[in-house]
């Protein structure tokens, strides 16, 4: 399948050190003749960590799409009913947000949007990065999992023996789990070996 003239959401949550896991996956994407229409929770866009100065990765996102990236709620709520997007992507997906999505907050323009875009009908996919996957947020991966329009980057255990919970997204796989998600597939298998 062909992605060429798809309109593509990508949401960029608070885990911070998978920016550089995610920014070449909007590349692939602006390359393979996507729009990619940008969205920042607050923490991105204010928090420079030792992973980099928030506002540097957000420069770095509008270089590559060509657009502003959206930062506010009110910003992200026309992508529902005036300008829909074939499919919503959130990579990185923090645990705090994967919390709060699956029990229906949206306090963010990233939640905004994917909301929006599951009320069109359209897929959302999700690109987690958690330090408690295994744990407190395993019920809000079972939730999602499940719920009808929303695909996973296949994930798995970055780090079993020093952080036995936590969960990451095989990134590289983002562009063909969008593929898949716009024909209604979920890319298999969901569970990979992260630590190879």
């Amino acid at each position: 399948m062909t992605l060429k003239g798809k309109h593509i959401g990508f949401g960029i949550t608070g885990s911070h050190c998978t920016y550089s896991q995610v920014v070449p996956e909007v590349e692939k994407l602006v390359k393979a003749g996507c729009r990619v229409t940008a969205f920042v929770t607050y923490t991105v866009k204010s928090t420079d960590t030792r992973f980099g100065n928030g506002r540097d990765w957000v420069g770095k996102v509008e270089e590559i799409t060509g657009n502003p990236v959206i930062d506010s709620i009110v910003d992200a709520e026309p992508f529902g009913p005036k300008t829909p997007l074939d499919c919503m992507v959130i990579a990185p997906l923090t645990g705090n947000s994967m919390s709060k999505f699956a029990n229906a907050q949206t306090d963010s323009p990233v939640l905004m949007a994917a909301k929006a875009t599951l009320r069109n009908g359209s897929p959302v996919v999700l690109g987690i990065s958690t330090n408690d996957g295994l744990s407190l947020n395993l019920q809000n991966i079972a939730k999602l999992i499940v719920a009808k329009n929303i695909y996973f980057i296949p994930f798995g255990q970055d780090d079993p023996v020093h952080k036995p919970n936590s969960l990451v997204g095989k990134m590289d796989l983002l562009l063909e789990t969008v593929e898949s998600a716009i024909l209604g597939n979920q890319i298999q298998p969901i569970l990979v070996d992260k630590t190879k």
